[in-house]
């Protein structure tokens, strides 16, 4: 799998400026995010890769200096407007 046009987002927390990973990235020209989470083993960003499919997300696992990263997206399919 590759990443391109990989980049960092803009951090709104100052908690999160100093974290490494990436909080999006694009992968076949789609954007995920970050689930926040890094993991151990491969073994366990697959799992939580495999739980995010189940509740309808698209998700990729990426590996970044030794961590497992979990990346998700969903596309709204049914959207409820309402009028005043």
């Amino acid at each position: 799998m590759t990443y391109a046009n990989a980049k960092q987002a803009r951090s709104l927390a100052p908690e999160l400026v100093s974290m490494s990973p990436s909080l999006s990235l694009v992968c076949d020209g789609k954007k995920f995010m970050w689930d926040g989470r890094p993991y151990a083993t491969r073994d366990e960003a697959l799992l939580a890769e495999e739980t995010y499919r189940h509740d309808r997300f698209e998700a990729c696992v990426a590996e970044e200096e030794g961590q497992f990263l979990v990346y998700t997206r969903r596309v709204v399919s049914n959207a409820v407007v309402t009028t005043q």
